[in-house]
């Protein structure tokens, strides 16, 4: 290993460490070029982040019009657990729908720190053609093939500051940039003030560009795919438990 590769590595080891020991309440590791060190006893059994609330049996519905015909997604909070790296995710279950049939139909897993970010673990992915199962492109679980966990919302979003939402080399990438706070943002399903707003990008394709918005209470609430022409995607209708 490249010496000075090396001894930039151990810094950052040593930097959380030191942020460990004293109880620093922001957030740790956000540099691109980390390496998560997962620990079970830093994280806890609920997902509260306001931003990213996962409470049992909630659902969400949201709807978008593609090239392709009009795209649905209907998202439910289950009350099973994933075991991944030793830590008990939330497991979500997320079916996609183009033109009223099944395309996509996935499980991924979630777990919250003591610092309130919410990390993602992986996915079980099944997609769909013509109603019948394909493949399972798209899955990945951290810990397994070199796949490390990534951050999906931070328990103190910053303006600016980018970190990994997932990495498994080749098949899962993408990043995200909090680029602004206090949005306001209607949606079918209602107005929301006090919402953050997330660049996500991917490496993997250098064209796609996506932002999202999160509503605090609620979740994220609307996507906006910045193609031509852009695509939305908003929260139709909600149930929180």
């Amino acid at each position: 290993m490249n010496k000075l590769r090396f001894l930039f590595q151990l810094t950052l080891v040593l930097l959380a460490s030191s942020c460990k020991l004293n109880n620093d309440p922001g957030p740790k590791i956000f540099d691109l070029d980390y390496m998560a060190h997962i620990y079970p006893e830093n994280f806890v059994s609920d997902v509260t982040n306001p931003y990213f609330p996962l409470s049992v049996g909630s659902t969400f519905s949201f709807t978008g019009e593609t090239s392709e015909g009009t795209e649905t997604t209907e998202i439910e909070v289950l009350a099973d657990t994933r075991i991944v790296m030793g830590i008990a995710c939330t497991v979500i279950r997320d079916r996609v729908y183009l033109n009223g049939e099944l395309i996509e139909d996935t499980r991924d897993w979630y777990a919250q720190d003591k610092d309130g970010n919410v990390w993602y673990f992986g996915e079980e992915v099944d997609n769909y053609i013509d109603g019948v199962l394909d493949n399972h492109y798209g899955s990945w679980e951290a810990g397994v093939d070199g796949a490390e966990p990534g951050i999906i919302m931070l328990g103190n979003p910053v303006i600016g500051l980018k970190y990994r939402q997932e990495h498994f080399v080749g098949e899962a990438e993408d990043h995200g940039e909090v680029v602004s706070k206090d949005e306001s943002v209607s949606v079918i399903a209602g107005s929301f003030t006090g919402c953050i707003k997330i660049e996500d990008t991917n490496p993997l394709d250098p064209n796609f560009l996506e932002y999202k918005y999160f509503a605090p209470g609620v979740g994220h609430i609307k996507t906006e795919k910045i193609d031509l022409p852009v695509e939305t995607e908003e929260l139709e209708s909600y149930d929180i438990k």
